[in-house]
């Protein structure tokens, strides 16, 4: 019989939500129903199956029983008969699944249910319960043949099939391809291979279920580094022999999501590679989720752990400024500073500053040349101006003041107020290209016009918080009580959690008095990394989270960039024939 695919979530598998069975449970006190099943075979499809065996043992005594032939309602394959004994006539007078179902899910009800080659029998029982409106319990599943296979080395047994493993542990039944007497040589099985899990500290039902699946032997030997974690939230710190930061990450709990990295779950390759040169793992509690993840930024910031990915480069955070000077033009620069007359960013990398640049340089007549211009001396133009790109400053062909009027007032507006005007040059070009089929030059277009939204949009959203000297907010806590987060400047200063029926203001109290002292400064994120307000940002804008206190108000500019946002979306997912209509 071909086996079906079964998944079992490692992750899914192990929260004690799923079913009530806690996987630290021990062994020993663990309630498992063995199951085995006789079929028609083929592939499950609701229907199929010929007979049920079931035993429930807890601790070696044998708890229930459950056998029961089952009427598939379609006539037996007959080497099926040759192979089980199992007749037409004998299934004639039987009850069909749907009426066997209800008892079975009773009885394997707040149980770890373990099958010999598990995919398959777990596969029909799934399928029948579907077919015939029966909600599957979800239950944790251990199969023996994946243990086995664990377990036992190739000079033990030749093969992993329940006979040979049945006779290798000497069974008290052996199995004869009938459901009950299957069932109970799989109990067998399993006692004799709990008795070998000792030996490699697999003593918990969760540890055997993962133990079962496919890991590394690199997995298996650090799991250990596991052991004695918070179950809260915070960060985990991967480090190595020389106490180097590895790989930082961030969780709710952090104890489950760490043994998540010793479970057939993770697979990526740079994972395998760090834990080899990992050597123990340090947790650092948080009040909530908002503190871990700043908390995370601010050290993967810090170290640059070789395994984060986005740490690879975090130097390389620039900014499109105008310079000093008669006649400014656009200029990529890693710093600003209070003199500067106007800026944007900050970007990512240079290729989406420049892209920004693009876009302004579509929509307004800002020089492109990187000439240091004279007001008294003349230089000779560049092709741009023959073109019409540009009034050609460089030969006095336009004043100071009307270069300012015309280039640089909308570049420094757009950044800090109304787009509006480079917005509906660049819409107005896009049409152009449109209507004249140049769709790969408007497409172009439309990328530089959402590279500068994009990049307004997050200005004056970072510039609005980090404006603001402090603010306190909350958030309801999960288990009762109130997540508390006190925000300077635009980065996190303080946080904690108020205790359920314990009113909050003074835990603010005690939070504002320890908090961080946080100077005010020059730019949109003078005191936080982009991306720490951005976490604060997503956090306080949740609908359920309530601002508390603020020392400033907390404002955009009506006329702004922010109510671009949907033509930025429109921009980003490609859709040029739209944009046209978002003009004002």
């Amino acid at each position: 019989m071909a086996e079906q695919e079964y998944l079992q979530p490692a992750l899914a598998g192990l929260d004690p939500t799923v079913d009530g069975i806690d996987p630290a449970l021990p062994l020993y006190a663990t309630t498992f129903v063995v199951v085995d099943l006789e079929t028609t075979g083929g592939a499950p499809d609701g229907g199929g199956i010929t007979e049920i065996g079931a035993v429930k043992v807890r601790g070696g005594e044998e708890l229930g029983v459950l056998g029961t032939l089952v009427n598939p309602g379609v006539p037996i394959p007959p080497f099926i008969t040759v192979l089980t004994g199992i007749t037409q006539a004998m299934l004639l007078p039987a009850p069909p699944i749907e009426q066997v179902l209800p008892s079975f899910l009773e009885f394997v009800s707040d149980a770890v249910l373990v099958a010999h080659n598990a995919p398959y029998d777990v596969g029909f029982l799934k399928a029948a319960c579907a077919r015939h409106g029966y909600r599957w319990p979800n239950p944790r599943v251990l199969d023996t043949a994946a243990l086995a296979r664990r377990v036992l080395l190739r000079d033990e047994v030749p093969n992993r099939k329940l006979a040979t493993l049945a006779a290798y542990f000497r069974a008290g039944t052996q199995p004869t391809h009938r459901a009950l007497d299957d069932a109970r040589a799989t109990v067998d099985v399993l006692h004799g291979l709990i008795g070998r899990l000792g030996g490699h500290r697999v003593d918990t039902v969760g540890d055997a279920i993962e133990f079962s699946r496919a890991v590394t032997p690199t997995q298996r030997r650090k799991r250990h580094l596991a052991e004695g974690l918070p179950r809260s939230p915070g960060v985990y710190i991967f480090r190595a022999a020389d106490d180097r930061p590895l790989y930082v990450g961030t969780s709710r709990d952090i104890a489950t999501r760490v043994r998540s990295y010793f479970t057939a779950a993770e697979k990526r390759a740079r994972m395998s590679e760090m834990l080899a040169a990992a050597e123990r793992v340090e947790a650092v509690e948080c009040a909530h989720s908002l503190e871990a993840e700043v908390r995370e930024l601010r050290l993967i910031g810090a170290h640059a752990p070789p395994y984060n990915r986005r740490s690879k480069f975090p130097e390389r955070m620039v900014w499109l400024k105008l310079t000093d000077g008669p006649y400014p033009r656009l200029s990529v620069v890693r710093e600003i500073s209070p003199g500067d007359r106007a800026y944007l960013g900050p970007f990512t990398s240079r290729r989406t500053a420049e892209l920004a640049a693009a876009g302004f340089h579509d929509a307004v007549p800002l020089r492109q040349c990187t000439h240091r211009l004279s007001l008294r001396t003349i230089t000779p133009a560049c092709a741009l101006a023959e073109l019409g790109r540009c009034p050609a400053p460089c030969e006095h062909r336009i004043t100071p003041e009307e270069y300012d009027d015309r280039a640089v007032q909308p570049f420094a507006t757009a950044t800090t107020g109304d787009p509006q005007p480079v917005v509906d040059a660049l819409l107005a070009r896009i049409e152009t290209l449109a209507a004249a089929q140049r769709y790969e030059e408007a497409a172009t277009l439309r990328s530089r016009l959402a590279a500068v939204l994009r990049a307004t949009v997050r200005m004056q959203r970072l510039a609005a918080l980090s404006g603001i000297a402090e603010l306190a907010a909350a958030h309801p806590a999960a288990g009762g009580g109130w997540e508390l987060a006190l925000v300077r400047h635009g980065r996190l200063a303080g946080a904690g959690v108020s205790p359920a029926g314990v009113h909050p203001r003074p835990t603010l109290s005690v939070i504002r008095a320890t908090a961080e002292t946080v100077s005010p400064g020059h730019g949109p994120v003078p005191a936080a990394s982009p991306e720490e307000s951005e976490r604060i940002l997503s956090w306080l804008e949740r609908p359920e989270t309530r601002l508390v206190e603020m020392s400033d108000g907390w404002a955009s500019p009506v006329a702004g960039a922010g109510r671009f946002r949907d033509l930025l979306d429109k921009a980003e997912s490609g859709a040029s024939h739209q944009l046209w209509s978002e003009r004002s």
